[in-house]
């Protein structure tokens, strides 16, 4: 076979993995890093998670591009969204505490839904309403009770004391929710700066330490499932 041949096989065979790459990607699974504290101690900072995007996303990777699908969330599920006061940002990672349609209240340290007190063995510190003008430009403080619209999810962190949430800017709509989290797969305890948006420098000393220091991974954390 003439090596222009093979040449021109070898970049046809690349081109279909690469797109098999990208069609995956963007449809079925991503990887996602915690980078705050806002789930402890369900999920902790450095914590690096498999999210399925079946059933709920599609979208074109490395665009803005996505469309929802037909899967809904559940109660006290974990997922991951765009904020919707801020779609170019970071993906968020939060608990789904209202659905559609719910009446929720936040009094005595807890969280009600539909008159109920909700049971939450996950959450750290008590659950308070957001401080009185903390709600983002552009949006109104969340006033409870509070009746979540439909098509839209309250979602707050299991940290209620460390949370940017549904308690500051209101419910997720549900064409903003791209997926929720499958498994950890890597947890590496490292300075929080390595995984903020543009670190590209630290996060690649934060992966080098890990193989030099194997004890900063947090092993115990390793292929827990949701």
């Amino acid at each position: 076979m003439p090596v222009k041949t093979k040449i021109q096989r070898e970049i046809i065979a690349w081109f279909w993995v690469g797109l098999a790459f990208l069609l995956i990607n963007g449809t079925i699974g991503q990887a996602r890093v915690i980078p705050s504290g806002s789930m402890e101690n369900t999920l902790l900072i450095g914590d690096h998670l498999i999210m399925s995007r079946i059933g709920y996303d599609a979208g074109v990777p490395f665009t803005n591009w996505h469309m929802p699908l037909w899967r809904n969330p559940k109660r006290q599920q974990v997922i991951i969204f765009k904020p919707p006061f801020a779609p170019d940002t970071p993906d968020y990672v939060k608990r789904v505490i209202g659905l559609p349609g719910d009446t929720l209240d936040i009094r005595e340290g807890a969280v009600w839904v539909n008159g109920q007190k909700l049971v939450e063995k996950y959450t750290i510190g008590p659950s308070e309403p957001a401080p009185p003008g903390s709600a983002p430009p552009g949006y109104t403080d969340i006033k409870f009770p509070y009746r979540v619209p439909d098509n839209c999810y309250f979602a707050m962190g299991d940290n209620r004391g460390n949370s940017y949430d549904s308690r500051f800017w209101g419910c997720v709509p549900r064409s903003d929710i791209i997926g929720a989290p499958v498994m950890i797969y890597m947890s590496l305890n490292v300075s929080p700066e390595a995984w903020e948006p543009g670190q590209i420098r630290e996060r690649f000393f934060a992966y080098a330490n890990a193989l030099l220091h194997p004890r900063i991974v947090r092993w115990n954390r390793l292929f827990r499932t949701f």
